[in-house]
């Protein structure tokens, strides 16, 4: 394929190795160590630094009880005990794991690419991915990925109401230090009701749900409340599901 860019004058996918990931790792938002995976795939582009890598793509195993799958697949992954769930869902499904672009080259596309060509590859009948950052760069879905949003939590929307009765909107969340600014400045009996409500926000996590009102707590209250995973599903139209 020919990208019009004197970046990358052309550029090939094919399989890789642990070795590909490494070289581009870094520039992945959880770079860190590869745990167990089910293919790599690498894209190689030349330009004027020679052929460098480029992108990488790292499926992985599906998870088990992934509620928008079932919603995606019309239960047909519900209903079988562990063990035959387990086995179906291995058989049938491989997810992507990471996707990484070297920065020289973003912008032309080639995310979109890595998921387009090695989707069918996979050699499985379906294909899905988890991506905070779909909500901003829907590159899975331009590379022929559907995606189902979740609703937000109760949790969610009770603490942005109280929020916003103190006089904090969620066009301010994207500023952590304003927000709790804002914070500092509550009378008691405001920054009592605040405070209830986030200890209720933050029971499902247990390293924050006891901590004191700081900087730090405001931050990853924010974090939580921002956050909206988008699940992607890709169905093979050569291949059905097989029980």
């Amino acid at each position: 394929m020919i990208v019009s860019c004197s970046v990358a004058k052309e550029v090939k996918i094919s399989r890789g190795g642990v070795g590909d990931y490494e070289k581009i790792a870094g520039f992945h938002y959880r770079n860190g160590k590869l745990g167990a995976y089910a293919a790599i795939f690498k894209l190689e582009a030349e330009g004027r630094w020679g052929q460098v890598t480029a992108g990488v793509i790292v499926y992985i195993m599906p998870s088990t009880g992934l509620e928008l799958r079932n919603v995606a697949t019309g239960d047909y992954f519900v209903g079988l005990d562990r063990s035959s769930q387990l086995a179906l869902i291995n058989k049938n499904i491989r997810c992507i794991g990471r996707v990484i672009v070297e920065p020289r080259f973003r912008g032309l596309g080639l995310g979109s690419q890595l998921v387009r060509e090695t989707m069918p590859q996979m050699n499985v009948p379906i294909i899905e991915a988890a991506a905070v950052m779909g909500l901003v760069n829907p590159f899975f879905e331009k590379a022929g990925m559907t995606a189902y949003r979740a609703e937000m939590p109760v949790r969610c929307e009770l603490l942005i109401e109280a929020l916003s009765l103190v006089g904090i909107e969620k066009e301010e969340f994207i500023d952590p230090e304003k927000v709790h600014g804002k914070l500092e400045k509550l009378g008691r009996e405001e920054m009592e009701f605040i405070n209830l409500q986030t200890e209720c926000f933050l029971q499902p996590y247990r390293r924050w749900r006891d901590m004191e009102s700081c900087f730090e707590r405001t931050e990853f209250v924010l974090s939580k409340l921002t956050e909206r995973p988008v699940y992607y599903i890709w169905f093979n139209p050569e291949m059905s599901p097989e029980g």
